[in-house]
């Protein structure tokens, strides 16, 4: 797999706050507060290519080749929902981009001029004890609704001319988060190894989310397919979607009242981290756990 890395000139978009551009310039010019890619020996491309005089952020993709994938979960899966089956073949027809991280309060701040948490909560766990000072941090998932990814994305199309950054459908999120397994987990089944490569089991009182990449990358090098943050996807969600799709590139329901979030999150509320397992939330819902990556389409698909 190879790694495209997009430079966004900040310059370019609507001044943001100074605190905005603080948090880009620490976040995207190697400064010791964003380290992922130290921790776990990837390329270092967007700290040699990010300087403070760039005033830049650097997203990084990871290229995905076209295939074929078993979607969903085997009927023998002892831990497999109704929702999740039944497991079926799906073929993804032409290669794309996908961000390697998850989009980071850095990337945010940068684009939008605020930071997400600065927007209003649909629960009350940002308000518990020391949980803002855990979780308002550049180098985390930004936490958002889904309406709300939609704005960053339109902005960055806006920024570059196009319309090839979008969220991934929800079969591309499986399809590049098990990265050619068939597991439950993209490095097999055993829940005792979840802990190199998720976030996961926090509670409200001491947990939180945490700097992106720091945990062991999946085998085509994505961090934090499991836990950290919930992952939206573009789909409406339907329980029973998988018994009527489209086998080529199917894009979910055409309506629906509720979105899909894949991969599970850093508290024990998020019920699995399985590679198949899904979840329903509302479009406007914005949590402290739900957050996104980016697909970026290949020239001339849009």
């Amino acid at each position: 797999m190879s790694v495209v890395v997009r430079k966004i000139e900040i310059s370019r978009l609507p001044r943001p706050s100074r605190v905005a551009q603080a948090f880009a310039l620490i976040a995207f010019a190697g400064c010791d507060v964003y380290q992922p890619a130290t921790a776990v020996g990837a390329p270092m491309e967007h700290v040699e290519q990010a300087t403070a005089k760039a005033r830049a952020i650097d997203i990084e993709f990871i290229e995905i080749p076209a295939g074929s994938f078993l979607m969903g979960s085997s009927s023998s899966d002892p831990d497999a929902q109704d929702f999740e089956k039944p497991q079926h073949q799906v073929t993804i027809s032409k290669p794309f981009s996908i961000g390697r991280y998850e989009v980071t309060q850095a990337q945010w701040e940068a684009v939008i001029g605020s930071n997400p948490y600065t927007r209003d909560r649909s629960n009350p766990y940002y308000n518990l004890p020391g949980m803002a000072a855990r979780i308002t941090r550049p180098d985390h998932p930004a936490t958002v609704s889904w309406n709300d990814a939609q704005e960053f994305i339109s902005r960055l199309n806006a920024l570059e001319g196009h319309t090839r950054y979008r969220l991934p459908t929800e079969a591309e999120w499986e399809y590049a988060a098990r990265a050619g397994t068939t597991t439950a987990y993209s490095f097999g089944s055993r829940v005792a190894d979840l802990g190199r490569y998720a976030w996961h089991g926090e509670d409200f009182s001491s947990g939180g989310s945490h700097p992106v990449g720091q945990k062991e990358a999946n085998p085509w090098g994505l961090y934090d397919v499991h836990g950290n943050a919930w992952e939206w996807v573009n789909d409406w969600y339907s329980p029973t979607y998988y018994g009527a799709a489209a086998q080529v590139d199917p894009k979910g329901p055409a309506t629906g009242t509720e979105r899909v979030v894949r991969g599970g999150s850093w508290h024990a509320t998020s019920t699995s981290w399985r590679s198949a397992f899904r979840r329903d939330y509302a479009p406007d819902y914005r949590g402290i756990s739900i957050g996104f990556r980016l697909v970026m389409e290949s020239p001339g698909a849009d």
